[in-house]
Formats: C-alpha cells, sequence, structure tokens
C-alpha cells in the first residue's frame, strides 16, 4: 500500500515544476523545504551562548571586519562594477521592516537598512563560524556582570541613504531610540520577541544602552537577525511612509521597485564598510514561475538562485549541472522547520486530548516525506551527497541544541515521531475518536510547488488514520501571514517557521505569551523551561533545557514538527565570485548586506 501512495505521489511530483530553495548565498529563509542554508550542516553557533555575548567587547568579538578574508586578499583582482542578478518569488506585502514578518518583507530591508550588528563569516569559511559583526556599531561592551547591561558606540561618518526628506544627513543615536521604538510597538509582529528588553537609552549621539530585565544566552545574534532592529530614521514618524519610500543606511539604495516585476538597486557609495560592496547595482526579477527560473539561469539572464525563498529543485539538479558544467552548484542541509498547529478552541478535538495531535505525528512518513522533497533516492543513485535529518521543536542546523527525534537520547518521546498509522488509529480511539474527525487543514501557496505537494501528501497521511481534512489552500499576503500564522483560524495549519538565529527564539514564538503563539499553547511546565533557558547563560545547562523542552513537546506534539530537512541546492554562474567563498549565518534573511556588497562579476 505504501508502495503504490508514494508511486502515485512521484508521479504527479515529476509532472509539476518542483521548488526547493537553495539561497546559497543569501542565507536560508523561511523553510527547509524551501530554503537551505549554505554552509555544512552545523549552521547553529557551537560558541557557547554565554561566551558569546560576554567577548563582545574585546576586538575579534566587537570589532571583526564582515567579508574579511582568512588568507590573502580575494579582493586584489576583483573586478568592480557592474550588475548582479537574481530573482525573489513574490512581492513583499509591504516594504516596511517592521509592518510585516514575512520572509519577502525581511529579505528586501537587508538591502536597504543597518543594524547595530549584523553576521559575517571570513572568505571560505563554513556557516558555522559566522559571528555577530559590527554594522553600524564600531565595537561593544557587557558594563555590568551580570549580562544585562550592554553598551553599543557607533562608527564615525554614518549617514543616510540622499533621498528625501531625510537628505544623507548623519546617523544618530535618537534614530536608534525611534527605530527601537518602532521595534517595540504594540503593532509590531515580532515585538514580544524582545520583551526581555527593559529599555534603550542615548547617553550622547554616538551611544546607546540596553537594559535588559533579565540575562539573555544570546543577546548579539538576536540583534544580528535581520527579524528584529533594524534602523531607519526618525522622520518616518510622520515625515515619510516608510512603506512606500524606504531610506535607511543600508549597503544599497532602492532606485525603483515595479511590483510583480522586478527592484533595481545601485549601491550606497557611503556605506559603513569601505570599498564596499564592489558589484555597481542588482536587480531581483521577481519569478514566480521554478520553470522560469530554472530556464532564464540556464539561458544566463540572471547569475544565481541566492535570494531567500528560491533555490534549485532537487530533481533539476542532474541536468543543471550537466547543462552547465562550470557553474557553482552547491548543495547544504538546511536549516529550516515545517510544523503542524491547531486551533485554539477548547472544544477542538487536538484540544481535548493530545493523543489526537500525537496520533496525527505518528501519521506521517517523515522519511518518505523527505524522500519527496529532496529526491534523496534519486540523487543517491547518481552519486549526489543527500543528506536528511528530522526535526524537532529545534532545528537540527543548531546542531549544538537539536535533540534527534531518531537518538535514543530522545527517549520515550521518540516513538511519536516515528511512522505507525495502526497505532496512531489506536490513539484516536482511546482519545474518543473511533471513527475519527473532520477538520479543515489549510496551506499556502507561496512556497512552491515542492511545498505544495509535500503538505498535500500530509493531508493524504492524515485522512488514512481517519483524520478527514478538507483541504484550504490559502493566498498568503491577505490570509495566510496575516491571520492563519497568527493563530486566527480553525482547524489544522501546516507552514515553515521563521528561521530566527538563536535556538531559544522559536521557543519563545511557540510557548509564551508571544502574540505568534500560533496554537496559544499555555502549558506552565513548558513556558517555565522556555523562560529558564531564555536566561541560561551556562552553555551545558541551557542545552539540558532545551533538550527537556523538546522531549516534552515531542510528548504532547503542542507543535508538531514534520517533515524534516535535508540537502538543498543552489547554483551561480561561473561568472560570479564569492558565491561559494561567503557564506552567512544559516538561516539569515540578511545576504543582501551580509553576501552580496563583497561579491564581484566577470561580466562588469
Amino acid at each position: 500500500m505504501d508502495e503504490i501512495y508514494w508511486d502515485r505521489y512521484w508521479k504527479k511530483r515529476r509532472s509539476r515544476r518542483a521548488f526547493l530553495g537553495g539561497a546559497a548565498i543569501a542565507g536560508a529563509g523561511a523553510t527547509g523545504l524551501v530554503l537551505a542554508g549554505c554552509g555544512d550542516d552545523n549552521g547553529g553557533s557551537k560558541t557557547p551562548a554565554g561566551n558569546r555575548t560576554t567577548s563582545a567587547s574585546s576586538t575579534a568579538g566587537g570589532r571583526a571586519t564582515a567579508g574579511s578574508t582568512a588568507a590573502g586578499d580575494p579582493y586584489a583582482n576583483a573586478k568592480k562594477g557592474g550588475t548582479l542578478r537574481v530573482f525573489c518569488g513574490g512581492d513583499p506585502p509591504t516594504l516596511d521592516p517592521y509592518g510585516n514578518l514575512s520572509f519577502l518583507t525581511k529579505s528586501f530591508a537587508a538591502f536597504v537598512y543597518s543594524r547595530l550588528v549584523k553576521f559575517s563569516t571570513k572568505w571560505g569559511e563554513p556557516s558555522d563560524k559566522s559571528v555577530p559583526s559590527p554594522d553600524l556599531a564600531d565595537h561593544w561592551e557587557m558594563t555590568n556582570p551580570d549580562g544585562t547591561e550592554f553598551t553599543f558606540t557607533l562608527k564615525d561618518g554614518l549617514t543616510f541613504h540622499n533621498l528625501a526628506p531625510v537628505n544623507g544627513r548623519a546617523i544618530t543615536a535618537d534614530d536608534l531610540k525611534f527605530s527601537w521604538s518602532r521595534m517595540t510597538a504594540d503593532t509590531t509582529p515580532n515585538a514580544n520577541q524582545v520583551a526581555f528588553v527593559d529599555k534603550l537609552e542615548a547617553p550622547d549621539d554616538k551611544t546607546v544602552k540596553f537594559t535588559l530585565k533579565q540575562p539573555f544566552a544570546d543577546f548579539l545574534a538576536l540583534l544580528a537577525d535581520m527579524n528584529y532592529f533594524v534602523i531607519m530614521p526618525a522622520e518616518a514618524d510622520g515625515k515619510f511612509d516608510a512603506a512606500k519610500t524606504p531610506i535607511g543606511s543600508g549597503p544599497w539604495v532602492l532606485d525603483k521597485y515595479t511590483p510583480s516585476s522586478s527592484f533595481a538597486y545601485s549601491k550606497f557609495e557611503k556605506w559603513n564598510q569601505p570599498g564596499f560592496p564592489v558589484i555597481d547595482k542588482v536587480d531581483v526579477s521577481i519569478i514566480a514561475d521554478p520553470a522560469q527560473q530554472k530556464a532564464q539561469y540556464l539561458a544566463g539572464n540572471v547569475d544565481a538562485f541566492s535570494y531567500p525563498g528560491v533555490g534549485l529543485a532537487a530533481e533539476d539538479v542532474p541536468s543543471i549541472k550537466s547543462s552547465v558544467p562550470k557553474a557553482t552548484l552547491l548543495g547544504a542541509i538546511g536549516n529550516g522547520l515545517e510544523f503542524f498547529f491547531f486551533d485554539h478552541e477548547t472544544d477542538s478535538p487536538w484540544n481535548k486530548d493530545h493523543r489526537v495531535r500525537v496520533a496525527i505525528s505518528m501519521a506521517m512518513d517523515r522519511d518518505g516525506l523527505d524522500d519527496l522533497a529532496y529526491d534523496v533516492k534519486d540523487l543517491r543513485a547518481k552519486g549526489f551527497d543527500v543528506q536528511t535529518k528530522w526535526m524537532n521543536a529545534i532545528p537540527p542546523s543548531f546542531s549544538q541544541y537539536w535533540l534527534d527525534p531518531q537518538s535514543s537520547a530522545a527517549g520515550p518521546s521518540g516513538a511519536n515521531f516515528k511512522y505507525n498509522p495502526s497505532d496512531a488509529k489506536k490513539l484516536l480511539s482511546a482519545a474518543g475518536y473511533p471513527d475519527g474527525i473532520e477538520a479543515k487543514f489549510q496551506y499556502t501557496n507561496v512556497y512552491g510547488a515542492t511545498f505544495g505537494t509535500v503538505a498535500e501528501a500530509c493531508g493524504q497521511f492524515m485522512d488514512a488514520i481517519g483524520v478527514k481534512t478538507t483541504t484550504q489552500v490559502q493566498n498568503y499576503q491577505s490570509q495566510f501571514i496575516t491571520q492563519t500564522f497568527a493563530g486566527n483560524f480553525t482547524g489544522i495549519a501546516f507552514n515553515p517557521q521563521t528561521p530566527f538565529l538563536e535556538p531559544g527564539a522559536f521557543l519563545i514564538r511557540w510557548f509564551s505569551d508571544n502574540p505568534l503563539n500560533n496554537s496559544r499553547v499555555t502549558d506552565p511546565k513548558i513556558l517555565q523551561m522556555t523562560q529558564q533557558q531564555q536566561q541560561e547563560l551556562d552553555t551545558d545547562k541551557r542545552q539540558q533545557l532545551i533538550y527537556d523542552i523538546q522531549r516534552y513537546n515531542a510528548e504532547n506534539m503542542f507543535y508538531i514538527p514534520c517533515p524534516g530537512t535535508g540537502t538543498g541546492w543552489g547554483g551561480a554562474r561561473e561568472w560570479i565570485h564569492g558565491y561559494k567563498e561567503l557564506r552567512p549565518a544559516s538561516g539569515s534573511y540578511g545576504g543582501a548586506a551580509e553576501i552580496y556588497p563583497y561579491m564581484w562579476t566577470e561580466k562588469a
């Protein structure tokens, strides 16, 4: 029966264009099925949580140069100028980085806006070596012994883009105070993620000081994450609309945005890192159809699969390698986390009895779904190195904190991840649903054909155990990201989670009073553990707390991590330099500032 099922799905899959993102330059984006990072499979930092923060005042921790070289100077003979041509899969719901949590919005913002710190790696180093490094900040230090006060000093000569009404004026600490007010406003979707910060003060024009309510294990990583604190001019408070006129101090100035067509950027000559960007312009075409993306790449009309949300389909990898043998082809296991979440109606079956949720988890053939998503068997048979790992409440890319559901360390909770439709049916019956249940099953259409095919297969698996689904494929902008993902829905939903750059952020999102706690989980035990891990600066103790959280979630399946993550693929044409040598933090939306400025093209 299983062989017949998968044969049907493979035939369907091969009749459609798949869409596995391999954002190998811009950093992994929304999901393992959709976006994969570019380094090795250890995208999460191995640096002790407390040490990463407390060493920030040292020269290495606080003054590292983004794009710096491991040996020699790769830019000695770099050709300056020219245009980098990439593409994205759709329009951002808004251009205001504080107006939406969409990966399309955050990835756009990385072009235009600066942060205090951003992730960087040395030339040729893997992405697990990425560290928070200076952006607007020149240096920083922890200014009290308990880890609750951090002071940042801004670089000299910082200016905004020369666009009215800001007109290229100098950046001051007041702009950071204004931007922090936007970050913490009730209308900002991610505001709750920084609720541990008590206040931001500006002792003078070049200094800002954060005071935390309690220690935070990886504060610098949060500041470097494109999901959060970006710097915009104070004039955005009424003198211009940031959703229509983005003005920042990032490496690129937006010249023109044509909805459903393209973005055009030119380099900011006064960017805070002299000598960069190397390239003069970046053109981002909006191409939703994966077949057209591939065709434009093969024709040489675009340079790389390098934007969050786009990547090479696994099934296309052999033919692309054969068609453009001199091009760079990179494969790496992704950092994504896909998951099921549930409405919070008290009368819903999954809220009456946790065994309903466990049954849905056990209905999923995770190995089969991974094969469906990553073409595992076929690519391995053709000599490609394809790896897969099952997801937990922490993505596998955070190797230091990920608890492998298939390991002995998972304990009895590991059984809830295994494909066992017979026991799943028994659990439904024991929970009081011997005849099954009916449920609306919803997901969105923005992540491409492979994600949709996997979601469809998940619905079939639920149907097979008696969870009879009515599928609704929702518009991303008008319904899913604004309503369903925010917990305003009925039934069961399936989606990628935001790829945060520090592991505890996933737990704060899911188990605290965060407005984006998708299933509105209110369990006091997991809330307590979530708060403890956030404040624990000892790496070993924090690791054990996060392991315990993963076991406890697996026992209850408040959220069902499914299916897994695997090797995603990206490519760059042979005239592009820096594609394989520059690797951002796995999961970063910040590639436009962390990678693009340091690339160059022979077509200049």
